[in-house]
């Protein structure tokens, strides 16, 4: 039908309509047809939905089988109108599409192989399969597609300055790990994705973080998929930085590990600053559960092989975050699989990440307060801190005017007459505040002193 199609439009009189796009880094035109809805593919690759393939792991299973049975046609369907974060719910922004397209049309032409696979607008198709549209505009692309133009191809047309629906995180973080198994530099990717090498070193950093929680948080037949970080995107970009910015490997290890666990739990982005590499032993480990506590299991001793010694093993501390970590991921990983549980086994693992949960509450809330008076005792010295700045500043204008005669000097007397009235002022509080007087305060005392 697609051949038969194309024949038609290339050998109809005047203009037919045809799509630009960059097919292996040239641009090529492709022609455009119409072709009936219930006929084509979703594409079981694409971007848009990777992460959240693996919500039933048995429909993912079939669809890595059987990419297209019905089944595996409608479970990729069922994902493409689901919210990236909660496949069991309804995307918003889906249902926008649906009036919009049922009042104005299809505008763009989506884009298809040969053998009716959507490499472009899928989320278009499903609209219109739900508003019961019986066709849809698609240009085609070359016979010679393999899958790797597909993906190309995809990622071009998704990452042009005017896209209107974006990958969700975790399935950017993924396309970019593609881009990464062909071969391609993060330079050469970054020109791609139109942004820094920066950035997406970030992104790597990321990816292989969640990838080993993943891997952390197996337990018997269940574990953590990506798609359960989908709402860690802000707080996962603060973790990068506050690890990256601390020079210490051991308070980053622990800065890492407390926050992962916090945002496992996910607390508001504003909850998990207050954790600092001390967070566990200084407020934590006292609120955890008595049938939490446990002695954290000795670190493997590891030879280097070929030098006969032996590698620096984590400390204790470190060694005890990384379990707490470990136990609640692996209680996370048992929770999201509720439905293969007895209800009794759902109830218990709930009380136990409960408990956990409500200790973090616990720890977070006193870090937050004490960070809150760190900061409020911290004001005043900063705002003398800052004057002196201003002052230091002061000294050079003051140099400067001399060599060209512009000092306003009623002015300047002036400024230094309030100057000594706030200083005497300052004097007064810091006398009633300090008991007693360092060297700072003796000189204000006797610099602001009355006649």
């Amino acid at each position: 039908m697609v051949d038969e199609r194309l024949k038609e439009a290339t050998s109809t009189t005047g203009a037919s309509e045809t799509i630009k796009i960059e097919f292996r880094t040239q641009p090529i035109i492709v022609q455009v047809i119409d072709m009936p809805v219930p006929l084509l593919y979703y594409n079981p690759g694409t971007h848009r939905i990777r992460a959240q393939r693996s919500h039933n792991a048995d429909k993912d299973a079939l669809l890595t089988q059987d990419p297209w049975a019905p089944e595996s046609q409608e479970y990729l369907h069922s994902l493409l109108n689901t919210l990236p974060s909660d496949p069991t719910r309804r995307d918003p922004k889906f249902d926008e599409l649906l009036p919009n397209l049922k009042e104005y049309g299809q505008i763009e032409a989506g884009l298809i192989t040969r053998d009716g696979i959507l490499v472009n607008g899928n989320t278009r198709r499903a609209a219109l399969k739900e508003l019961g549209k019986p066709s849809i505009r698609v240009g085609v692309l070359p016979a010679s597609t393999t899958w790797e133009d597909i993906h190309a191809v995809e990622l071009a047309l998704q990452l042009r300055p005017d896209h209107r629906r974006d990958y969700s995180y975790i399935n950017h973080l993924l396309a970019v790990d593609e881009q990464l198994t062909f071969g391609r530099q993060l330079p050469e990717i970054a020109r791609t994705f139109h942004t820094t090498t920066k950035v997406l070193e970030r992104d790597v950093w990321i990816l292989n973080c969640l990838r080993d929680l993943i891997r952390r948080s197996k337990t018997e037949d269940f574990s953590m998929r990506l798609m359960d970080f989908e709402e860690g995107k802000e707080k996962l970009f603060e973790l990068y930085r506050s690890v990256k910015n601390e020079g210490n490997k051991d308070k980053a290890d622990l800065l890492k590990e407390s926050r992962l666990a916090a945002i496992t739990f996910e607390f508001a982005k504003t909850d998990v600053r207050y954790i600092s590499d001390d967070f566990q032993s200084r407020y934590l480990e006292k609120r955890l559960p008595d049938e939490i506590k446990q002695e954290a299991p000795a670190p493997a001793v590891k030879v280097i092989p070929g030098l006969n010694r032996v590698a620096p093993s984590a400390t204790p501390q470190l060694s005890a975050a990384r379990a707490l970590t470990d136990r609640i991921l692996q209680l996370t990983a048992i929770e999201v699989a509720a439905d293969r549980l007895t209800p009794s086994k759902v109830a218990e693992v709930t009380e136990a990440k409960q408990k956990l949960r409500d200790a973090f509450d616990d720890a977070i809330d006193v870090a937050g307060r004490d960070a809150r008076m760190r900061k409020k005792r911290q004001a005043a010295p900063d705002r003398i801190v800052e004057a002196t700045k201003h002052l230091d500043q002061c000294i050079t204008d003051l140099v400067m005017s001399r060599g060209n005669n512009s000092l306003d000097e009623e002015a300047f007397d002036d400024a230094l007459i309030e100057l000594r009235s706030v200083l005497r002022r300052v004097g007064v509080e810091a006398n009633k505040s300090i008991s007693i007087p360092g060297d700072g305060l003796t000189w204000l005392r006797q610099a602001t002193a009355k006649d």
